[in-house]
């Protein structure tokens, strides 16, 4: 049985490089491997699909290349605003997607067992985010402290933008039970941590994941390729590959 061929954009930054060595191990054929400033759209033609890791402003260039070829995608990439975000989930009614920040097995087991544990304590806990990363990690916070947060405001349906608080300064006042805090630090060579902090009363909670590798990642992304190939058009995350939703 002939292996998919394979599209990384981004092949020269950290998971783009991890990607392309663990490639041809994980069944797929690399045919195309470009960074910032490559020919993207010669690629796509000769791809079956994409693994997209480059940059915000580069997504929806590569998303809508690979709509008009019928070529799956996946992206890692993160820090995307608004209008990127839309770009790609139009062009998901056509292709599918595979949009995640984070394809780690145990990170997306994290973003489930945040969601029962926010639902099981209720209101009575303080919630705060941490995410800690390389330094030369350039957004913040990170895609997967952004979608924990996120999870958390959907449970306590809150909104993310309102009831956020990033990091704190000054006179602040005694803290709120709608606001849910996140830090980010930024030093050395960490791979990533995520830790969701439920602060209650006489007691905590610690949710955490530590990556020490990127493999975990770049298979994470080579599994959601084999995957999005068998799927009709959508947005999907990493839980729908896992089948945890």
């Amino acid at each position: 049985m002939k292996k998919p061929d394979l599209m990384v954009v981004g092949a020269k930054g950290r998971m783009g490089q991890a990607i392309c060595l663990l490639a041809e191990s994980a069944g797929m054929t690399l045919v195309s491997a470009v960074d910032l400033g490559g020919d993207i759209a010669s690629g796509v033609e000769i791809a079956d699909v994409v693994i997209e890791f480059s940059a915000p402003t580069v997504s929806p260039q590569v998303a809508e290349l690979c709509a008009k070829s019928g070529k799956a995608l996946v992206i890692g990439t993160t820090g995307h605003d608004a209008h990127q975000r839309a770009v790609i989930s139009e062009t998901a009614k056509q292709i599918p997607i595979v949009f995640a920040p984070n394809f780690s097995i145990g990170v997306n087991t994290l973003f489930w067992l945040v969601r029962r544990a926010t639902e099981i304590l209720g209101e009575g806990f303080d919630l705060e985010v941490v995410e800690t990363h390389h330094n030369k990690k350039k957004d913040s916070p990170s895609g997967t402290a952004r979608r924990l947060a996120e999870i958390l405001c959907e449970v306590r349906q809150l909104e993310y933008a309102a009831h956020m608080r990033h990091g704190r300064e000054g006179l602040v006042g005694e803290r709120s039970k709608v606001e849910i805090g996140m830090h980010a630090l930024r030093g050395g060579d960490v791979v990533g941590e995520h830790t969701v902090y439920y602060l209650g009363q006489g007691e905590r909670l610690e949710l955490t994941h530590r990556a020490s590798s990127r493999d975990t990642f770049a298979l994470g992304a080579l599994r959601s390729a084999h995957w999005a190939l068998s799927q009709p058009p959508g947005l999907y995350s990493m839980e729908d590959v896992l089948g945890l939703k």
